[in-house]
């Protein structure tokens, strides 16, 4: 007979043991979730040319923009259900469960409507260079086509890794990104239909990976099981889920809007910059994606933990995803810009735009393991239910300092080495404030736990 696969166990059990199980199915989904996009650039890099790439990789900042409101709220569900799983609350995880699809078909539909509309004047507000902008815009209409879907993925997926099961987002995306990688080829060689064809493509394969996550819930025999019939709100869930959600949401808005004038300080080199940054900022994705799976493991097994009353345990829970985020932040890291000459050369054979992707990895993707440091203690945070205050730091922290940077010594210094470096300065500063945020927040989650018990 086969040994069962061992389940992960977020409250008791060797710890460093079920924090590897529950993440690595989660650095596998992000890299499946990162090759939707990565796949768009290197087809369009190769069959359609320079101007073509920049399109397709001077908009991830913008989609961020739009789409991390409603993203956050994903967060807000992870940490709702696991907190009421780890309590043994099932009537309350249900209600949490179908407030949270419900909520996911809302955002899709406002997400698509207003990325269709108003993808080519955000755009102009970029500064996105003329020989660009009509090819981004067409791209991001498309690729918006699939936000419905691209919702429903990521509610669904946050309610089943909030009950431990890493593995079936997984499964949904590697089909997903075959199909993907299929339709991209077909409909850019093929159909010649250039940025067109890799913004359906990403569609089309969203919707795939969307169906198998509701699959995946309607066949649930516990309590995260979804009846499409129930969809509803709750008042209480929806309030719960917002309280931790809505911080993240903005947040996340913040940041990509700092990122956005980044990005529109990137244009201003023009379509070559644009390329190589696009480049390397992608293969770097895989780099944060690997560390962000310590995040969230970090913040669901704090959250169960905190439901279960286990406070004590949480210190050991940050200890360990510290220590897993540093070392795969450090290998992905100086990995990536070791074999940096054939990875930017996926994306591009040009010469001058691997140069430019060397530049941005120097200073951003050797060092990004600092960026996991900040995210992990914002995950333990999180997980304790103190979701404003991580927000205001990070706001002050990193998004106030990448734009008091831009605004001030970059214009004085106005050279792209010296707008990448922004970041790891910023990523310092953050996360040595999220530390000492930390550090009261769990004394106050101590107390509260011991008063409880009385």
């Amino acid at each position: 007979m086969k040994k069962r696969r061992k389940k992960v166990n977020m409250l008791e059990g060797n710890l460093l043991e079920n924090v590897i199980l529950f993440a690595l199915p989660v650095i596998a989904s992000g890299i499946m979730q990162l090759l939707f996009n990565a796949i768009d650039m290197v087809v369009v890099g190769k069959y359609s040319g320079n101007a073509s790439m920049a399109a397709v990789s001077s908009t991830g900042a913008l989609i961020n923009l739009v789409t991390n409101m409603f993203i956050g709220l994903s967060i807000g569900t992870s940490v709702t259900v696991a907190k009421r799983i780890g309590a043994g609350d099932n009537k309350k995880v249900t209600l949490a469960v179908h407030t949270s699809i419900t909520v996911a078909l809302v955002a899709g539909v406002v997400l698509t409507v207003f990325g269709v509309l108003f993808s080519r004047p955000l755009l102009v507000m970029m500064k996105s260079p003329d020989d660009v902008i009509d090819l981004s815009s067409l791209y991001l209409k498309v690729y918006f086509t699939g936000m419905l879907a691209t919702m429903v993925y990521n509610f669904g997926s946050a309610v089943l890794r909030a009950k431990g099961d890493t593995k079936k987002p997984l499964y949904a995306l590697t089909v997903a990104g075959i199909l993907n990688a299929l339709l991209n080829l077909f409909f850019v060689i093929t159909l010649k239909m250039d940025v067109a064809g890799v913004g359906l493509a990403s569609s089309i394969s969203s919707y795939v990976s969307a169906g198998m996550i509701i699959y995946a819930l309607v066949h649930e025999t516990d309590p995260v099981k979804l009846n499409l019939r129930k969809l509803s709100i709750d008042k209480e869930s929806l309030i719960d889920i917002a309280k931790v959600g809505i911080p993240s949401g903005i947040q996340g808005t913040v940041f990509s809007l700092s990122n956005v004038v980044i990005q529109s300080s990137v244009n201003e080199f023009g379509k070559i910059t644009m390329a190589g940054n696009g480049a390397a900022a992608s293969i770097e994705g895989f780099v944060y994606n690997a560390m962000n799976a310590f995040y969230q493991t970090c913040m669901t097994f704090t959250s169960q933990n905190l439901g279960a009353g286990k406070v004590k345990r949480i210190k050991k829970i940050l200890a360990t995803c510290q220590l897993c985020v540093i070392v795969t932040g450090l290998i992905a890291g100086l990995g990536a810009y070791a074999a940096g000459d054939f990875l930017l050369g996926l994306y591009s054979d040009d010469p001058a735009v691997i140069a430019a992707g060397f530049d941005r990895m120097y200073y951003v993707g050797r060092i990004y393991f600092i960026c996991g440091i900040m995210d992990v203690f914002v995950g333990a945070l999180r997980g304790m239910g103190a979701s404003v205050g991580p927000m205001i730091v990070a706001l002050l922290g990193a998004c106030a300092f990448r734009l008091v940077w831009i605004a001030t010594y970059f214009q004085a210094h106005h050279t792209i080495n010296n707008l990448y470096i922004s970041y790891p300065l910023s990523w310092i500063i953050t996360g040595f404030v999220h530390f000492l945020t930390f550090l009261f927040v769990y004394r106050r989650a101590c107390k509260r736990v011991n008063n409880e018990s009385l």
